[in-house]
């Protein structure tokens, strides 16, 4: 399945290298590579969680069968996959889609339970330097505008979804890594929340004054990579195949 997924970013990625100024051959090419490229990184995000977490003591990870980079081993296709897809297309925010399902008692100190939750917007960052640095390099000497612009988008959402993991609300990764740390009564009282603490984000993003805080400080850290922001948003125009 990942090696399914991997082929459709590099067709994807073919037709928005082949094409030649803004064609439906061009928006179809940029919308595979973006989405096809944003599971591939989201299938790095849980494998990460799982392969320190086996590190670290939690055997069950490999025994649950999340010890590889096949999604629909730690994702549902509709709210792990398809849901986060239609939000890059009509907002241009990168969500979280899997979950891997730990075992904390497993883990010998706090700091390796705070580790793991770490690990995933880590390669979400990993993947932001390297894609804009790429794009730094190559826009503004290539032809290939579509295909930099494809890359470039998908940084953007790359820096989006640590951002959001990383805020401390039940249920994402920022909470997390300071769960380990707070007072147990609380701890408890917040379980019954994480199941919904990314419908929650989401429903506080469409506040006008917290989605124009949280994208400007998405834009601010996007350029510190150099890339004009005029490239991210032409790819975000670009996966719109369906329009002219």
């Amino acid at each position: 399945m990942f090696l399914a997924v991997l082929a459709v970013a590099a067709l994807g990625g073919y037709l928005a290298w082949s094409a030649t100024g803004d064609t439906r051959g061009a928006r179809l090419g940029v919308f595979l590579f973006v989405v096809a490229g944003w599971v591939v990184t989201l299938c790095f995000h849980e494998f990460a969680h799982a392969f320190l977490a086996w590190r670290f003591g939690d055997e069950e990870v490999e025994a649950r069968g999340y010890l590889t980079l096949n999604p629909l081993k730690y994702s549902h296709p509709v709210l792990s996959i398809l849901l986060p897809v239609v939000f890059i297309a009509l907002g241009g925010i990168g969500l979280p889609g899997g979950a891997v399902y730990l075992h904390p008692h497993r883990f010998r100190t706090r700091a390796q339970r705070a580790l793991v939750s770490l690990s995933g917007p880590a390669v979400n960052v990993v993947f932001a330097i390297v894609l804009l640095a790429v794009v730094k390099q190559q826009y503004a000497t290539s032809s290939h505008s579509a295909f930099w612009a494809a890359m470039a988008f998908l940084g953007l959402l790359q820096i989006s979804a640590a951002l959001l993991n990383l805020i401390p609300f039940p249920g994402l990764d920022g909470y997390g890594a300071i769960e380990p740390y707070l007072d147990p009564a609380f701890q408890r009282q917040a379980e019954q929340f994480k199941p919904f603490g990314m419908l929650g984000l989401f429903a506080l993003l469409q506040v006008q004054t917290i989605n124009r805080v949280f994208f400007d400080v998405v834009y601010r850290l996007y350029d510190l990579s150099g890339v004009n922001r005029l490239y991210a948003g032409a790819g975000y125009e670009l996966i719109k195949f369906w329009q002219r």
